[in-house]
C-alpha cells in the first residue's frame, strides 16, 4: 500500500481523493489551513494517518508544511491539490498575489522541499489555455482580473508539472484537470461529479497493478484519460522561466536528477 500526502484536503477534491485512497487501504495524510479545518478533516476522514496544519499563502507557512511532511515521511506520492480563487486582488504578507502564492509558489516550494516521492500530481484546469504572463505574475502592469489570474495559475501549475517530469525522469509527475465540480470554489451548480473529479488524481497517486496510469509522466489528464494541454505548457523556456521566478521568490531550487 502507498502513503500519500494531499494539500488542501480538509474539504472538496482533496478530501474526496483522500477518501478514495483510504477506502483502498492506502495511508493518507491530509492538510488543513488551520485548526478549524483540521477538525473538519478529521471528522470527514477518521482513517487519516495525520493532518498537517499550515497556511500555504505565506512563504513561512509553506516551508512549515514542507518540514512537517518530511517529519512524517517518506511518501510514495504527493497530490498538490490546494488552490484558491480570488475575485478581488488579495496580497499576502510577503507582498504576493494570494492566488499565485497558494496555487503556484506553494506547490513549487513543497516540490523542492519534500523528500522526493515516486509520484507527483498537480491540479490544473481546462481554463489553463491563456497567455502565461510570466513577466507580470505580480499583476503590477495589468488591471486585476480574478478569472484571468486563476487561469494563469493553472497554466503555471501545468508548466511546473511538466518541468518536474523533465528534470526528474525517475518520478511520475502529471497535471490533472478535475473538471467543474461542486466544491466551495466550483459552486453547487457545477455539472461534474466530485467523485469523478477526484478519481484521476487518486489513480495517478496510487495506480492499480497493471494500470497504464502507472507509467504516465509529463501528461495532462482528465477523467482518467490523457488530453492535449495548451501548447505553451510544453515550452521549455516558459517552464524554466517559471522555475527561475519561483526560486527567486522562495530561495528553493528544484535540482535536476543526476544524469
Amino acid at each position: 500500500m502507498a502513503r500519500i500526502f494531499i494539500t488542501g484536503s480538509s474539504t472538496g477534491l482533496g478530501l474526496k481523493a483522500g477518501q478514495l485512497l483510504a477506502e483502498k487501504g492506502h495511508g493518507v495524510v491530509l492538510h488543513a489551513r488551520n485548526e478549524a479545518r483540521e477538525a473538519d478533516a478529521r471528522n470527514a476522514l477518521p482513517a487519516a494517518e495525520a493532518i498537517v496544519i499550515g497556511d500555504l499563502e505565506t512563504l513561512a507557512g509553506a516551508k512549515g508544511v514542507g518540514e512537517a511532511v518530511n517529519a512524517l515521511g517518506p511518501f510514495d506520492a504527493v497530490i498538490h491539490n490546494a488552490g484558491v480563487y480570488d475575485r478581488t486582488f488579495l496580497e499576502t504578507a510577503d507582498g504576493l498575489p494570494r492566488m499565485f502564492a497558494v496555487n503556484v509558489l506553494a506547490p513549487y516550494i513543497l516540490t523542492a522541499m519534500i523528500a522526493r516521492p515516486k509520484r507527483l500530481v498537480y491540479l490544473s484546469s481546462s481554463m489553463h489555455a491563456v497567455p502565461a504572463h510570466l513577466d507580470d505574475v505580480f499583476w503590477k502592469d495589468r488591471r486585476w482580473n480574478g478569472t484571468a489570474a486563476y487561469s494563469e495559475s493553472k497554466l503555471h501549475d501545468t508548466l511546473l508539472a511538466f518541468a518536474v517530469a523533465r528534470l526528474w525522469p525517475d518520478v511520475c509527475a502529471n497535471a490533472v484537470d478535475p473538471g467543474w465540480v461542486p466544491t466551495n470554489m466550483g459552486g453547487r451548480s457545477a455539472p461534474d461529479s466530485l467523485t469523478d473529479g477526484a478519481a484521476t488524481q487518486a489513480a495517478l497517486a496510487a495506480p492499480q497493478e497493471g494500470s497504464p496510469l502507472a507509467d504516465f509522466t509529463g501528461e495532462y489528464l482528465c477523467k482518467l484519460t490523457v488530453r492535449t494541454p495548451d501548447r505553451q505548457s510544453r515550452d521549455l523556456a516558459l517552464q524554466d522561466r517559471l522555475l527561475d521566478i519561483c526560486e527567486g521568490l522562495s530561495g528553493f531550487r528544484i535540482e535536476p536528477s543526476a544524469s
